[in-house]
């Protein structure tokens, strides 16, 4: 039941943002096996004077940087968020075109028992 959160600097076209979307959606499916239809992503965009980055590591970031957030139940392995990682970056590269420098992940893991997907019921507790 991942829940991705996507900050991006503002003015891409909706076909990129979808492209951001379905490829993130598919990096979940294949790397941590998500079953069909358990999609759930946000894309956030801000202007430049509220999106900040710098050459951290030595990795030369651009405004197309994508600052992506991924919770996930803590039962996931470490292999399986590399993967993610690793196909999230691949298929980002291949659509809409996001360089490999420009994918910033970062994990957030979380118990079973304190996600609701609706109805006021911890579906997973």
């Amino acid at each position: 039941m991942p829940f991705i959160q996507v900050s991006m600097r503002a003015g891409k076209p909706e076909a990129y943002r979808k492209a951001i979307v379905e490829s993130l959606y598919q990096a979940m499916r294949e790397a941590l096996n998500v079953p069909e239809h358990d999609k759930f992503i946000t894309i956030t965009e801000h202007d430049a004077a509220n999106f900040s980055y710098g050459p951290y590591l030595g990795i030369a970031r651009s405004d197309d940087l994508l600052y992506i957030q991924i919770t996930v139940f803590n039962t996931r392995t470490a292999d399986e968020k590399k993967a993610f990682f690793r196909r999230a970056t691949e298929l980002l590269g291949r659509s809409p075109g996001v360089r490999p420098e420009d994918v910033f992940v970062n994990v957030l893991e979380a118990a079973k028992e304190n996600w609701s997907l609706g109805h006021g019921l911890a579906q997973f507790a």
